[in-house]
């Protein structure tokens, strides 16, 4: 008997996600992009020792434009398309942009292109780009293997991904907050922060997408807020709040919200009142095999023993 056929997961309401991003962007109060601007220079600052060109490259998932904006002034980078979901931050931003329908070569032209496009559904040809980089928006994907899939087919023979994504740490302070509290008063839980993958679970998936070469490293960015309910209302500038599929589908009571406030500053707070609150940014590295490319050798090829390498004088025992 086949087996059935595969279907993605479905984790987030990514309809759901898509207008609280556009509500967030057209609030009249800054946007906290700060996680992002992190990502776009340590970008900058990885492909800056690459020694070589990328005449094409992809941005997934514009944002605010922060990634395009540090990125675009390195050397080694043409044009840059500019791929995003929520068609108002094009708008906000100026410029031409395409609604994409199915696949097709990507071609450049000036400055490049601004695409809309979900980012588990990229409507790029094979082998469309010479560098592939997406900030801080691939953990939301319901389908992350699929999409990692989707970046390597866009990408050109020995072709670049850098990927930025929310690592398993994030908010773990908020998210044990609220399961105590909802277990306190209502008897049981629902889920309202991310599950995010571990360094471990990442690092697996793009060699199962078919990556070479492939890294996975791990920042942990630790800040403090005033009080559990400036970091909750931040998130919520973020358009990040609660989107989960399985989210109790019923408002949040005052009782509930300032009990889960409480339980935060008490298991976390800091001597001077504030709350910390931890991200953690997980960024993956890894190219598209290419001939040209270093292979690790095969078990049993050594042509030389551990213990001469080593220089032992006593042939490596102990």
């Amino acid at each position: 008997m086949p087996p059935p056929p595969y279907q993605s997961p479905n984790i987030f309401d990514r309809a759901l996600l898509r207008q609280r991003r556009q509500r967030a962007t057209s609030a009249p109060l800054p946007h906290p992009d700060f996680l992002l601007n992190r990502v776009a220079h340590d970008f900058a600052e990885r492909l800056s020792v690459v020694k070589r060109q990328f005449p094409l490259a992809l941005n997934l998932g514009f944002h605010t434009q922060n990634l395009s904006s540090v990125l675009r002034p390195l050397a080694q980078i043409g044009s840059i398309v500019e791929s995003e979901a929520i068609a108002n931050l094009f708008e906000q931003e100026g410029g031409n942009h395409t609604a994409a329908e199915g696949g097709h070569q990507i071609a450049a032209a000036g400055g490049g292109h601004r695409i809309i496009a979900d980012d588990d559904a990229l409507p790029f040809g094979e082998q469309s780009f010479d560098l592939a980089v997406s900030g801080l928006s691939l953990h939301l994907v319901n389908d992350l293997p699929g999409a990692l899939i989707q970046i390597r087919r866009a990408l050109k023979a020995d072709g670049l991904m850098l990927a930025a994504l929310l690592g398993g740490q994030t908010l773990h302070e908020l998210r044990q907050s609220w399961l105590i509290a909802e277990e306190e008063l209502t008897g049981g839980v629902s889920p309202r922060v991310a599950p995010f993958a571990d360094v471990r679970d990442l690092g697996r998936l793009i060699q199962r997408a078919g990556f070479s070469l492939p890294v996975a490293d791990t920042d942990v960015v630790r800040v403090t807020y005033a009080s559990p309910l400036a970091l909750m209302a931040e998130i919520k500038g973020m358009g990040a709040s609660n989107m989960l599929v399985d989210r109790r589908r019923v408002p949040v009571t005052r009782a509930l919200l300032m009990r889960a406030a409480q339980i935060y500053a008490e298991r976390f707070g800091l001597s001077d009142g504030r709350i910390p609150a931890t991200f953690e940014i997980i960024t993956l590295t890894a190219w598209v095999p290419h001939e040209s490319q270093q292979k690790p050798l095969q078990p049993g090829s050594a042509t030389m023993r551990l213990a001469t390498a080593l220089g032992s004088k006593d042939g490596g025992k102990t």
